[in-house]
């Protein structure tokens, strides 16, 4: 078995623990250890559309103020900032550090959940995340996924439910 971050194996925990006493029907997949949404759909074997993006954002609303969302798109598009800007009526948006996001997220790039397990860390999800029949995102692990409803997914992780994907640029 891989070594992981103790932090993703907490994240982990955190999860299944949550989904679990929410009664929430999902089921756990086991592959090779990837963190791209391309790559990690083709092992679990469903097309990207149906992956959860997650990215997570600094949203400086003024001079001294500063968010972090974790957006969550499906894999299949890309994060829309200029939706977010809007939507926040900020003065910039931009991706999050590595640092910050793994603090953030309590997860290591590639394996970002689209929950938010702490307080600074507003999760946005796109309407097209929370309405998928299927939903698989990587588990805070790089090795293991999940797939749920996106309506147990909503139910759960309590999104603000905002459009915020834009077509991948061809």
């Amino acid at each position: 078995m891989p070594d992981h971050d103790t932090r993703a194996y907490d994240t982990y925990d955190r999860l299944i623990a949550l989904l679990d006493t929410s009664s929430v029907d999902y089921k756990l997949i086991d592959h090779e250890p990837e963190g791209t949404t391309e790559a990690v759909s083709a092992l679990r074997g469903h097309s990207t559309s149906e992956a959860a993006k997650c990215i997570v954002l600094r949203v400086k609303v003024d001079r001294r103020t500063t968010r972090h969302v974790l957006a969550v798109v499906p894999g299949d598009r890309r994060v829309d900032l200029d939706a977010v800007r809007t939507l926040f009526a900020a003065r910039y948006v931009g991706f999050s550090d590595a640092g910050t996001a793994e603090r953030l997220a309590r997860a290591v790039p590639g394996t970002v959940l689209p929950f938010s397990f702490d307080t600074e860390l507003e999760v946005v999800a796109d309407p097209a995340v929370v309405t998928r029949p299927r939903l698989y995102f990587n588990a805070a692990r790089l090795d293991r996924s999940l797939c749920l409803s996106g309506a147990d997914y909503e139910r759960t992780a309590r999104p603000r439910v905002e459009a915020i994907a834009a077509p991948v640029p061809e």
